[in-house]
């Protein structure tokens, strides 16, 4: 194998949750240029199938999956369709989650209806996912590769109301260890990518409004908000044998903004 046919996932099934989401379109996409076969899921069943359509353009033939993952037996069927049709699962990119700028309470007056649809759409999504889709891994005996999606507000607080939403990344970060420890018997590794802000359709209006945006990459030394391309490196390093030996790790992506604080 040569060095960059490391990074290569030819052969690889990659279930990807949130596939079509503004980032995890982007990762679904790349991935499958990477070489491997996806399974694509959501729960916005127009939103899947205009991803899907355009990978086909593109050359792919992805399996579009339209479940709720906040709830275990949608998972659960997620996964067994993805076996069904592709016969093997080796990769998870966790894409679900957001939702923080719509929901911003001082923190001693958070209510608990958004606490949990936060905490479901960011943390339970995650876990349900991972469970499901590891225990095909487990069973088919190859080993695999789990990424998930955290944020730099696992790390670091804001005055702005996020209580709920930095809980739910702190705990996505913290899982992320826990289960590269008790998941690695199986040769699975599970590792974390950390973003700051990131320029999606789900963040558009806070971006045309120039005071905020100017406020959001005067933070980020590299004089920018992230884009979703900026993602797929770090995430096909995770997905690929290029991090055999790496597990347990969550990769800040912000442009040098934590470098800061």
């Amino acid at each position: 194998m040569s060095q960059t046919d490391m990074f290569r996932l030819d052969g690889k099934v990659a279930f990807i949750p949130g596939g079509s989401g503004g980032i995890g379109s982007t990762l679904a996409a790349g991935v499958c240029e990477a070489g491997a076969k996806v399974a694509v899921v959501d729960r916005d069943g127009d939103g899947l199938e205009r991803t899907c359509s355009l990978m086909r353009e593109a050359g792919s033939e992805p399996l579009a999956i339209a479940a709720d993952l906040t709830k275990k037996e949608e998972a659960e069927r997620a996964v067994a369709e993805t076996m069904n049709h592709f016969g093997r699962l080796d990769i998870i990119i966790n894409a679900i989650g957001g939702g923080a700028g719509k929901v911003l309470f001082d923190a001693e007056e958070y209510p608990e209806p958004e606490w949990d649809w936060i905490m479901d759409l960011n943390l339970t999504s995650t876990l349900l996912a991972n469970q499901a889709a590891v225990k095909a891994m487990i069973q088919g005996g190859r080993g695999g590769k789990v990424v998930n999606i955290s944020s730099v507000r696992g790390q670091l607080g804001i005055n702005a109301g996020y209580s709920a939403y930095v809980a739910a990344k702190g705990a996505i970060n913290s899982l992320t260890r826990q289960w590269a420890t008790e998941w690695a018997k199986h040769g699975i590794t599970v590792n974390a990518i950390a973003p700051t802000f990131v320029d999606t359709p789900q963040v558009a209006m806070l971006l045309d409004d120039p005071d905020f945006k100017a406020g959001v990459v005067g933070r980020i030394p590299l004089g920018r908000v992230g884009e979703t391309g900026d993602l797929l490196g770090p995430v096909l390093l995770f997905c690929s044998d290029a991090s055999a030996f790496i597990t347990g790790q969550i990769l800040t992506i912000d442009g040098g903004l934590t470098a800061t604080q």
